[in-house]
Order: C-alpha cells, then sequence, then structure tokens
C-alpha cells in the first residue's frame, strides 16, 4: 500500500491508484494500516472531496472487507435509508409493509446519533426484541417473515467501522464522500436490488440547506448506480416532527397505530412515498399500481400481521406480539411524569421547532451524549394539533413524557415550541426533491 500515492491523487483531483486504494481498505479492516495514515487519508478526502470513480471504488472495498448477504432466486430483495430526522419511524412500518407487498426486506438500522432517533432504539422498547442478529439470522429471518431489523454489526463491512469510529474524533464526519461509501456499503452488503434513500433537509436534519441535501443525494445515487444497484433518493423536509408521537417507546406505538390502517397520515404519506418508489424498480409497477398496494396492506391488515411474526422471529413472546398488535400502549414503558403545553393564542399552528424538541428529549435522557449511555426509552412528545391547524388558546398543542422533574427554563422552552399565526397555513408535501440515477430515471 503506497498512502503516498493516493494522498497524491487526492490532491490533484484525479482517481487514486485502484489497487492501492483497495489496499488501503484492506489494511484499515484488518488493522494493519496505521493510525497516521489512515487519520491522513481521511483529512485529505475531508479537505478535498475525491472522485466518483473513487467512491465506487471505496464502498465496494467496504463491502468486501467483511460478510455479505446472499440470496436465492425469489422476491426481489429491497431496503431503505434515512439520513435522520425527528419522529422518523418509517422503518418500523416500511419493512414489514414492503414483505406483505412480496419483497424481502434485510433492513440494517443504527441507534440514535446526536439529536434524531435511532431505529434499533426504538425497537428495543419492545420487551424481548432481539436486534443483534447475524448475518445468517437475518438471511433466516427474511426467508421466514419477510423481512427483518437488525442493528449494525461488525460482520457486515467492518472496514467502515473502523473508518466511522477515526472520523468521529477527528473532525471529518460530514464528508459526503465518506457518508456515501459508509451508508451504500453497508445497503449494498445486503445484497439489494432497489434502494431508497431518504436525505432529510432543514433545521432539524444534518443536512441544513437543498444544495447540501442535493449533493449528498446525488453522491449516493450514483455510487449505488455504480455498484449496480438502482437507487433513488427523495429530498424530504425536516423542520416540523413527523407524526404525531416522538421518542423511542412513544413512536412504536404510532407505528402500529398506522401498520392498522389508522394513524398520523403525515407518517402514512411518507411510508407510501417510499415504498410506491421501492414497489415501482422492484416490479417495473406504475406509480399508481404500487401506491394502491402499499395502501392496501396497511388497510387490510396484512403488514401488521407481518410485524408481528418478525417481533416473534426476532424473540418477542406470542403473549407480548398479541397485545402489543392489540394495545400497543399496555406494552411499552410509560414515563411517570407528563407535561402539557397549550396554546398561548387562537391561530393555526405554522410548525413545531422539532429541532429543539429533540433537545430536551435527548437531555432527558431520550439520547446519547455518550456511546454508552443508557436511553430512558419511554420519554417523548405526543402532538394533539396537526399542522396547519386552527388551536384555539389554551387548547392543548403537546404533551412531554418525562421521568425527571423539569425546571422552570425546561418548561418555558417547552411552551416556545409551538409557532401559531393569524393567517391560515399552507402545508404542502414533505418531498421537496427527488434524484434519480440512470437505470430508475422515469
Amino acid at each position: 500500500m503506497d498512502i503516498t500515492a493516493l494522498l497524491k491523487a487526492i490532491e490533484l483531483g484525479v482517481d487514486q491508484p485502484k489497487d492501492q486504494l483497495l489496499s488501503f481498505v484492506e489494511a484499515v479492516g484488518d488493522g494493519t494500516a496505521s493510525r497516521d495514515e489512515t487519520v491522513g487519508w481521511l483529512k485529505a478526502v475531508h479537505r478535498l472531496g475525491c472522485t466518483t470513480a473513487d467512491k465506487v471504488v471505496l464502498t465496494q472495498a467496504m463491502i468486501d472487507s467483511g460478510a455479505q448477504l446472499a440470496w436465492e432466486k425469489g422476491p426481489p430483495v429491497v431496503d431503505k435509508h434515512s439520513t435522520g430526522g425527528v419522529g422518523d419511524k418509517m422503518s418500523l412500518i416500511l419493512a414489514p409493509a414492503l414483505a406483505a407487498c412480496g419483497c424481502r426486506v434485510p433492513m440494517l438500522a443504527g441507534r440514535g446519533l446526536g439529536h434524531t432517533g435511532g431505529t434499533i432504539d426504538k425497537l428495543e422498547s419492545i420487551p424481548g426484541f432481539r436486534c443483534a442478529l447475524t448475518p445468517e439470522a437475518m438471511t433466516e429471518a427474511v426467508e421466514r417473515v419477510g423481512c427483518c431489523i437488525a442493528v449494525q454489526n461488525e460482520a457486515i463491512a467492518p472496514a467502515d467501522g473502523v473508518l466511522y469510529a477515526l472520523r468521529d474524533v477527528t473532525d471529518t464526519v460530514d464528508s459526503v464522500p465518506l457518508i456515501t461509501a459508509s451508508i451504500v456499503s453497508k445497503k449494498a452488503a445486503e445484497g439489494l436490488q432497489a434502494l431508497v434513500l431518504d436525505v432529510k433537509v432543514g433545521k432539524a436534519a444534518f443536512m441544513k440547506s437543498m444544495d447540501e441535501a442535493r449533493e449528498l443525494a446525488t453522491s449516493m445515487v450514483v455510487t449505488a448506480e455504480g455498484l449496480g444497484l438502482p437507487a433513488v433518493a427523495q429530498i424530504t423536509e425536516m423542520s416540523h416532527p413527523i407524526g404525531t408521537h416522538i421518542g423511542n417507546a412513544l413512536e412504536v406505538v404510532e407505528s402500529i397505530h398506522v401498520l392498522k390502517g389508522a394513524g398520523s397520515a403525515d407518517t402514512r404519506s411518507l411510508v407510501v412515498m417510499q415504498g410506491t418508489a421501492l414497489l415501482c424498480m422492484a416490479f417495473e409497477l406504475s406509480q399508481d399500481e404500487a401506491k394502491a398496494r402499499l395502501e392496501a396492506v396497511l388497510d387490510n391488515g396484512k403488514a401488521l400481521e407481518v410485524f408481528g411474526a418478525m417481533c416473534l422471529q426476532q424473540g418477542v413472546d406470542e403473549g407480548t406480539v398479541e397485545q402489543l398488535l392489540s394495545e400497543p400502549e399496555s406494552v411499552v414503558e410509560h414515563a411517570p411524569l407528563t407535561t402539557t403545553v397549550v396554546a398561548q393564542s387562537s391561530g393555526y399552528l405554522s410548525s413545531i421547532d422539532a429541532f429543539e424538541m429533540a433537545v430536551i428529549a435527548r437531555e432527558c435522557g431520550a439520547g446519547r451524549f455518550e456511546v454508552d449511555d443508557v436511553l430512558d426509552l419511554a420519554v417523548g412528545f405526543v402532538v394533539h394539533v396537526e399542522q396547519g391547524s386552527f388551536v384555539h388558546k389554551n387548547e392543548p398543542v403537546f404533551t412531554f413524557h418525562h421521568r425527571q422533574t423539569l425546571d422552570e427554563t425546561t418548561v418555558a422552552r417547552l411552551r416556545s415550541l409551538p409557532r401559531i399565526v393569524t393567517e391560515p397555513v399552507s402545508t404542502a408535501s414533505r418531498l421537496l426533491a427527488t434524484v434519480h440515477s440512470p437505470s430508475t430515471k422515469p
């Protein structure tokens, strides 16, 4: 491995020597690359970027550094990835819904990062749910049930795990090429035939501007295409919280309501939008046909049935599953205290500050500040008023569920979260733009 050749190519803005880049990633994965070499390369890519060809080679090398899921001939294998939001519980609903539509969904997911929630933390609020699955256990679960949701593990793309840990301590996290390779490598290692990427943008997202979101979306789609994986990126708004329930255990409750054909229209619309894109790629359906299939399995109980089967497959006992599907509020943990915020004046709910909402929840135990922090899975919010709806003075807007007593400053912050205006508010679709690869462009 010639690290000098790699750094020189990055400086010149040309493709890094493929054999040297492959050797470098292999050395990172097996621990023979020195920390100084690895950090030097990370900082060069963070500062100057790299070519599209480099991103494809880097991502493939990360995939090759670990286990890859292989599938017998059969239903299409699909998945989605979100860059993280507030109230983003789509994975819990989408995986079983897609399986009910005839797909195989081997979903790898993560824990909460910063102010954003994590799918794994949410599922672990279900008593007995086991997220630590080996690649073999993932394959078995998908073949039996149609889907699984497992925590990211060291067996898949281990080189990414090393690079990710170093990125976190060297201020190189916000590099589009490195984010791209990290996300796409883990998804491609699942053996997918189609991928939808939800790139969130706004005050409560990691991408704050449309330019940043479009750059990342395009990078991931083009890199996936370079690996032969058809992908579509949907850029969605993330300033107002998604749905009615925000917080780990509370989001499980809302997810089950949506799986029963009820619940938040906001949440359901995002699930249907993402699922429609995947079904169009997987089965070559029209938008209308794909949307009708998704909506049908949410309304007729088939998606809920698959969710229950997934819970059983991943360790939840049968009695708990039955109770969870019929009355989820009685299964997940409840916070002992609640604080309800009411409208300070009559008017239309323009927005709720999703970022500050998540920050407060994190401070009260819903999120991590250190890797080994133990979460309070019951902490979160239930929103009572839809965005754009008229609310009367002193009418409840949301309720905060918490364990610790709140000081006056925190209560004042909670009261400042809603923005109520006198004029009617138009609530447009959360979808702001779509980025297609050549193979998926309509």
